[in-house]
């Protein structure tokens, strides 16, 4: 049976087990699609292993922030959301276009941005009415000053309609509008992948690069651009949605090359110590003045080829040691993690919320590491809690359906 890839491109993908020999002592590369019905836990470990990092890094001064990684490199959890978005809407959707047409699947798409645009409404709503409740119980207007939401509090009736247009947001909402927008382009995006995926690729590089060249953005209210652009971070998303369809089997040899694994760990290192410059000021005289002025400013909203490449090198890495049939997916232990990564909106919107809580909290009491680690854990526990309770109750909601449709058939049955 033709895969996924072969069906979307028209032509045959080599499988693992069909790809040539690999040189002895080279590890083999797990790349393969997952069959109808079975769920890539890879992606979904490391997306619930983005949201704990996101919630964490939207903390002030958080200790634990050392923990994550965008203070080891240039990239950040955001990278690893946005692609593995990519990467399982292309899957999804992919397939649903090639078993239901264009027409059905599109909408099947615009169906899901718009329950991705109603739960950032709601966010919104929820996340405007515990800050303002928050600052002005405690009399403190830095915490609407900190969260950007001054301009709704002078003009609510404006910056309402601004919001609908996902042109106002408040700090830490920036994510999913920048989701939306890529959902909306999906369907364009996959059908190009289905007449030519590499040129597909092609042109979104292409808008990258227009992007960065005559400086195009998305506006934001009051003033401003959009902090992640999606004319740029569209590259992102393409190039997970070209992964899935065919593109990371096609790049199989190249990525358990020897050379591209110790090209990739040299530029990890490379980021590692740049960022080490960062924080200890007597490093910093040991960069050349040409290689700074030429490296920054290593931007996050149009998505800096610096940050592009960084990921690449973490996601070739990740890749070529974490098998898909690695027993630790199995393991207990990564289970709340996977969890999180399955039911990724609802703990995004969660770790949003959260994440104020933990504000607030750490703003008011004066407290050391101890209560920096514990505001961070309770708040991955209840995210994770909050995950298992939604599995819970699909699980359950499921084998009630099964239940009924069974009992149905058997009172047809015996009506008959």
């Amino acid at each position: 049976m033709a895969s996924l890839a072969d069906r979307m491109t028209g032509r045959p993908i080599a499988k693992t087990a069909e790809a040539p020999p690999r040189e002895a002592g080279r590890p083999a590369i797990s790349i393969t699609l997952p069959a109808v019905g079975e769920r890539e836990l890879r992606l979904d470990l490391f997306r619930g292993l983005a949201l704990w990092l996101i919630y964490i890094d939207h903390l002030p001064s958080n200790l634990l922030t050392w923990l994550t990684i965008r203070n080891y490199g240039f990239s950040d959890a955001t990278e690893i959301f946005i692609f593995i978005s990519g990467y399982t809407a292309a899957f999804v959707y992919g397939r649903a276009l090639i078993e239901t047409g264009f027409i059905v699947a599109a909408a099947r798409i615009l169906r899901r941005a718009w329950q991705i645009y109603v739960a950032h409404v709601f966010l919104f709503t929820i996340f405007l009415a515990e800050i303002s409740y928050v600052a002005t119980s405690f009399e403190n207007p830095l915490y609407s000053e900190e969260m950007g939401i001054v301009e709704f509090l002078k003009q609510p009736d404006v910056t309402i309609v601004q919001a609908l247009l996902l042109r106002f947001r408040p700090a830490n909402m920036d994510v999913l509008p920048l989701y939306i927008v890529l959902m909306l382009a999906l369907p364009l995006i996959l059908l190009l992948m289905r007449w030519k995926p590499d040129v597909t690729l092609g042109l979104s590089v292409l808008l990258y690069a227009a992007t960065w060249q005559f400086d195009l953005y998305f506006s934001s209210y009051p003033s401003g651009v959009w902090m992640f652009n999606p004319l740029a971070w569209q590259l992102l998303f393409v190039f997970g949605a070209w992964c899935a369809l065919g593109g990371a089997q096609r790049m199989s040899r190249v990525l358990s090359s020897d050379i591209t694994l110790w090209l990739c760990i040299v530029y990890l290192l490379a980021a590692l110590f740049v960022t080490l410059t960062w924080y200890v000021p007597q490093l910093g005289h040991v960069l050349p003045r040409w290689l700074e002025a030429w490296m920054y400013p290593i931007d996050k909203t149009d998505l800096d080829v610096l940050r592009f490449a960084h990921f690449l090198a973490l996601a070739t890495i990740t890749v070529r040691f974490l098998p898909r049939d690695w027993p630790g997916l199995k393991s207990r232990w990564l289970k709340p993690m996977i969890l999180c990564g399955q039911h990724s909106l609802e703990i995004f919107c969660l770790g949003v919320f959260l994440a104020f809580a933990g504000h607030f909290i750490l703003a008011e009491l004066a407290g050391g590491a101890a209560l920096h680690a514990l505001v961070s854990v309770c708040g991955i526990v209840i995210m994770c809690c909050v995950a298992w309770l939604i599995s819970w109750y699909k699980h359950s909601a499921g084998k009630s359906a099964k239940k009924k449709g069974a009992s149905r058939a058997a009172d047809l049955a015996g009506g008959n």
